[in-house]
């Protein structure tokens, strides 16, 4: 396989949970041998999310609008998004985090780009979990973690609770 890559020929998998997200995806860079960047190309129908609002607590993400309009959620603001904007979501917490959202009558597609650190840590501010991943980044394979794990933030306990 090429450096390059035809969008419209990937093949691409489909996922949706309940009535609000939906997308078909591919990953771009993986396949042609990339391991410290990560890019995938999607498509969300009008009206649906790809992903649930997030921030990454070690990877910054990129995204760039190919076709199709949007909002940007982000950091508890909202932003029109179209094609050829280019959207920068650092590592952070709560005021990086980040969602678009298909609108319009076409699909919102979207090349994302991420670096592939791991652990990472994400936080989910409207459901108020956390998730966190190592052996493999998000976005990376998923055989390859050795943890993968979502919680309720509020589920704490203390450090040394039942050590001995």
């Amino acid at each position: 396989m090429g450096p390059v890559v035809k969008l419209c020929e990937l093949p691409l998998a489909r996922q949706s949970h309940g009535e609000t997200f939906e997308a078909a995806f591919a990953a771009v860079a993986a396949p042609l041998g990339a391991r410290r960047m990560g890019a995938r190309y999607i498509e969300a129908p009008p009206g649906k999310k790809a992903w649930p609002y997030h921030c990454h607590h070690a990877n910054d993400e990129l995204f760039v609008i190919l076709g199709g309009r949007g909002r940007l959620r982000h950091g508890g603001r909202a932003y029109p998004v179209a094609p050829g904007d280019v959207i920068v979501c650092p590592a952070g917490g709560a005021e990086t985090a980040h969602q678009l959202i298909a609108e319009g009558d076409e699909p919102l597609r979207y090349l994302a780009v991420s670096s592939m650190h791991e652990p990472d840590v994400l936080e989910y501010p409207d459901s108020g979990k956390m998730t966190v991943f190592a052996g493999s980044p998000p976005g990376g394979d998923k055989a390859a973690r050795r943890v993968d794990i979502t919680v309720r933030a509020d589920s704490r306990v203390d450090y040394w609770q039942d050590e001995r």
